[in-house]
């Protein structure tokens, strides 16, 4: 849907403080599948997470009223659609796109930036490619989020459960496509190198402490179910 037709039917972006530095974004009514974006803020500039499918110039005014935006990165292509409008009414800031999916953008632009492996956005924030969902789904490392213990911004790449206390990994969401065991292990190695405490999902999903021994669990216990351990179970 035009998002100029969305304006005129009421739609506008709110946003909430989820913590000190940290705020997130949210369509009322949703768009899409409802995701919520997220608003990174510190002393070396802002960065916008995941970027709602929605944005006008209320939108703008509201996220520039908390700093300037010096980038735009979104985990995964599903949260590609509108992140070029956002760069244009922003003025202009990069978009990072993962150069393994790179040809899921639908609209081409100067601002796009291509990276693999590792991004380092500000002293605080580095966005690491963990792949599974997506070749380059990416997670964001904010170290200065929960106090000093880290935040984890998780996008779709893992996905908090309604436990609060274990996440999931999947190829497919609506279709719950399973990742194979090695994937997940090796998705596990790479997010046990990263520091965090706090895990925000893509919606309202959050672990809120222990994060990261529960993303080590979660994938052991994974692993196990999908290479035939607890088959005598079922």
């Amino acid at each position: 849907m035009r998002l100029d037709r969305l304006s005129d039917e009421g739609t506008r972006v709110e946003l909430e403080v989820l913590e000190d530095g940290l705020l997130e974004l949210r369509c009322v009514p949703p768009v899409g599948i409802g995701k919520h974006g997220k608003l990174v803020c510190g002393r070396d500039g802002n960065v916008l997470w995941d970027p709602l499918g929605f944005v006008d110039e209320s939108a703008v005014q509201a996220v520039v009223a908390h700093g300037d935006v010096i980038a735009i990165v979104a985990s995964h292509p599903h949260v590609f659609g509108t992140q070029v409008q956002w760069s244009r009414l922003l003025g202009g800031p990069t978009v990072y796109v993962n150069a393994a999916d790179a040809a899921w953008v639908m609209r081409p632009d100067p601002a796009i930036q291509p990276w693999s492996g590792t991004l380092d956005l500000t002293p605080s924030l580095t966005v690491v490619q963990v792949g599974g969902h997506f070749p380059g789904s990416g997670v964001a490392c904010w170290r200065d989020g929960a106090s000093g213990r880290g935040v984890l911004l998780a996008g779709d790449t893992i996905s908090p459960n309604p436990d609060g206390r274990t996440v999931g990994f999947l190829r497919s969401y609506p279709n719950r496509i399973p990742l194979s065991a090695n994937v997940v292990n090796r998705m596990a190695a790479t997010l046990s190198t990263l520091d965090f405490d706090r895990i925000y999902g893509l919606f309202s999903n959050v672990i809120e402490s222990d994060a990261r021994r529960s993303v080590q669990h979660s994938a052991a216990r994974y692993c196990a179910w999908v290479s035939g351990q607890y088959d005598h179970l079922t």
